[in-house]
């Protein structure tokens, strides 16, 4: 099987997990390369709905294996509910999840450094997910942090290491944010512990991907969060702490660019945002809130409700031009099948002005305003449709209008909450 990369396009939430799980099946790997807990993707299997922060998608599929890439910054605490939830649910985890020896151990003091900073930005706070993403990775680049391969020393020298990294932010916390001390050896113990039971997953990255970099392995690669929050290419500062572009899929792993394949990119039939900063197609009000309703957006990792609005071509054909985006996958098609009219932005207007591209600069993403098109609704559920021609005319036509507009075939629709809910159209949906 080629290898593909499965990119978000919009600010996250776009519905990577059940595209994933989809089309998971046949690969050897399922890597996720970026980010931390503070991802959510959900996932129908049959009647059960399952909530991932940090394990693969592809775990629901027997003969994957998943892999943690040394991009990540990951809550050991976190991980091992997380396993401990899947298997309660009868899911095999062991044995088949693998964690890179170099991704970053995120601390509870990174939790704690997170939600204080929020604080402190008051009016200006970002709207993070409070999980300690952006301070971990602070660590990783100021090269201060642990590593998950420092699970792996003998115990009494990790406990010290864990100490020491706990009485330094305790200082932090102190002196910054007359905050209370963390328990330097209570949380250094529950390390220890948690050292024993995750060792076995822990691997040398460039030994475990060697058939994937040798091409005798097949791998699907699995963005967290999207294009526009992407810490380089993004909403800055509103973003988040890593590259959820298509770069981040090789600093992530420690592939070669050969091995990655094609690039999809997921979008919404429309666009939600969770968190502060630009939204130029958002919906307010009773508006914002009917869509709301109908998608049942609620964030996976925080339940924060999302904001809501029309698809955005212009952040759209840039998510396209920054990946290299050679197909797409439009979910939640069916959050639409009420609604008379659909609208989607096919410019922005900043000070009067015309803009067919997408402003980087804060100072003019934070003023445009959507030139919106019409398009007339379908008004039929989409929910039973399994072929590009069981689709209602004109939700063909909407779906034909953002190929074109785009200029990316549309190689999937997603119809519904459950994996056999989607319209595969390799070919496109074009006439």
């Amino acid at each position: 099987m080629e290898n593909r990369v499965i990119i978000g396009g919009q600010w996250g939430d776009e519905g990577k997990g059940k595209v994933i799980d989809a089309l998971g099946e046949g690969y050897d790997w399922v890597i996720r390369y970026q980010g931390g807990a503070n991802a959510g993707h959900t996932i129908q299997v049959g009647a059960r709905e399952h909530v991932l922060h940090l394990v693969p998608s592809g775990i629901f599929r027997e003969a994957v294996r998943c892999y943690l890439g040394n991009g990540m910054v990951i809550d050991p605490w976190a991980l091992r509910d997380e396993i401990l939830a899947l298997e309660e649910q009868g899911v095999r985890v062991r044995n088949r999840l693998h964690v890179s020896s170099a991704a970053q151990l995120l601390m509870p003091y990174h939790k704690r450094f997170d939600e204080l900073r929020e604080i402190q930005r008051k009016r200006k706070s970002i709207g993070t997910t409070g999980r300690g993403i952006g301070p971990a990775y602070q660590d990783k680049l100021a090269r201060a942090g642990l590593r998950f391969g420092d699970l792996t020393a003998p115990l009494e020298k990790l406990e010290r290491a864990a100490i020491e990294h706990i009485l330094e932010a305790n200082e932090v916390l102190a002196k910054t944010f007359d905050a209370e001390p963390l328990p330097a050896k209570v949380l250094a113990e529950e390390l220890v512990v948690l050292a024993q039971s995750l060792r076995p997953l822990i691997v040398d990255g460039y030994s475990a991907l060697r058939g994937v970099r040798e091409g005798r392995e097949s791998a699907l690669f699995e963005g967290a969060q999207g294009t526009l929050l992407d810490i380089d290419h993004g909403t800055y500062p509103f973003v988040t702490s890593s590259n959820s572009t298509v770069g981040g899929a090789l600093t992530g792993t420690g592939l070669p660019a050969r091995c990655l394949g094609e690039v999809v990119g997921v979008f919404k039939a429309y666009c939600t945002r969770v968190g502060n900063g630009p939204f130029p197609t958002e919906l307010r009000a009773e508006e914002g809130e009917q869509l709301r309703t109908l998608g049942r957006e609620y964030g996976a990792t925080t339940g924060r409700p999302r904001r809501c609005g029309w698809f955005d071509l212009v952040a759209g054909r840039y998510a396209v031009g920054v990946n290299g985006l050679v197909g797409l996958v439009i979910t939640k098609l069916d959050v639409l099948d009420a609604l008379p009219v659909v609208k989607v932005a096919e410019a922005y207007d900043l000070d009067g002005e015309r803009r067919d591209d997408f402003p980087i600069r804060p100072d003019e993403s934070c003023r445009v305003r959507p030139v919106l098109k019409e398009l007339p609704g379908w008004e039929k559920p989409l929910g039973k449709c399994r072929r590009l021609a069981d689709l209602p005319a004109n939700a063909r036509k909407y779906l034909e209008y953002l190929e074109r507009s785009l200029g990316v075939l549309v190689v999937g629709i997603s119809v519904g909450k459950s994996r056999e809910q989607m319209v595969m159209t390799p070919t496109g949906v074009t006439a």
